[in-house]
């Protein structure tokens, strides 16, 4: 089983990365960190959330093309457990010093569900010294959680669990929300008929921050698809948006914490009822209720 730590970043392909890169600074609130040219490989823009080297990549490309970033503690775990799953016939593969440099971190294994959602195993993930600046005070605390599509969640839940270690908080028809450690969920599979990164979640520090965000996103033009409103699960209150390329993104506060194994997933039907205690109905694709 490999050590996984937590959620590291989100990298995002764009065709526009001008327009990607205003999103991230003007409407998420982000701070811009870095960015790499043409000549040291795709064009990217490097994001932060937190005290984390960077949380968030924007990089010219399909945007098909993504990854998320996981934390692992011990990169000779990480690279003896990418020996045993290439040995049983696993698609992984270790990353050359430039990918390494760029993510900042001093290993990288990249692998992918069997849905094909693409992996990133790091470590060790270097944190900054500086202080997060954000280019708006939109009260984000960190980056929070990922939704990925899966072709069939048992199965990929399957693998989440046995390969990472991760566990299950609760569950959605046959929908999965996992966790590496006692945030209720950093991973939430969601069925789908392709592959690919559903949302990105960024907790904020209160439901003011959620509200406020609310009344900013109508102001500049932002498509709000889901929220305000309140899960069921985690007890968290959220808000859903639409960013470039048709990525979601998510605002979200007040999730409770789940110690140790203190808690059996529970079972909620696939309805509304179970994605927002408040009433309200998601408009968007990948919830077909």
């Amino acid at each position: 089983m490999i050590p996984v730590l937590g959620l590291r970043y989100v990298r995002l392909g764009t065709r526009d990365l001008a327009r990607a890169t205003d999103f991230a600074t003007r409407i998420l609130g982000l701070q811009e960190i870095g960015r790499l040219g043409a000549a040291e490989g795709s064009r990217s823009v490097f994001f932060r959330s937190d005290n984390r080297h960077h949380t968030l990549v924007y990089f010219e490309g399909e945007p098909a093309t993504q990854a998320i970033g996981l934390e692992i503690g011990d990169a000779a775990a990480l690279r003896a457990e990418a020996r045993r799953l290439a040995s049983q016939g696993g698609a992984i593969h270790l990353g050359g010093r430039d990918d390494c440099a760029i993510r900042n971190v001093a290993a990288l294994a990249v692998t992918r569900d069997p849905s094909g959602n693409v992996i990133e195993l790091v470590t060790p993930a270097r944190d900054t010294d500086g202080v997060y600046v954000p280019p708006r005070m939109a009260g984000i605390a960190g980056l929070s959680h990922v939704g990925l599509r899966s072709l069939n969640p048992a199965r990929d839940e399957a693998f989440w669990t046995s390969v990472f270690g991760a566990r299950v908080s609760d569950r959605i028809g046959t929908a999965p929300m996992m966790r590496f450690d006692d945030q209720h969920h950093q991973i939430a599979l969601l069925p789908a008929k392709r592959p690919g990164i559903q949302r990105v979640a960024f907790r904020v520090e209160s439901i003011n921050e959620v509200m406020k965000a609310w009344y900013f996103l109508r102001e500049n033009g932002v498509r709000i698809v889901f929220g305000p409103g309140r899960e069921p699960t985690s007890t968290a209150i959220f808000l859903y948006f639409e960013g470039p390329d048709g990525m979601l993104f998510e605002f979200y506060t007040g999730a409770k914490t789940i110690a140790a194994d203190s808690q059996r997933a529970r079972q909620y039907p696939l309805a509304a009822r179970s994605f927002c205690m408040w009433g309200g109905k998601p408009d968007m694709a990948d919830f077909n209720l």
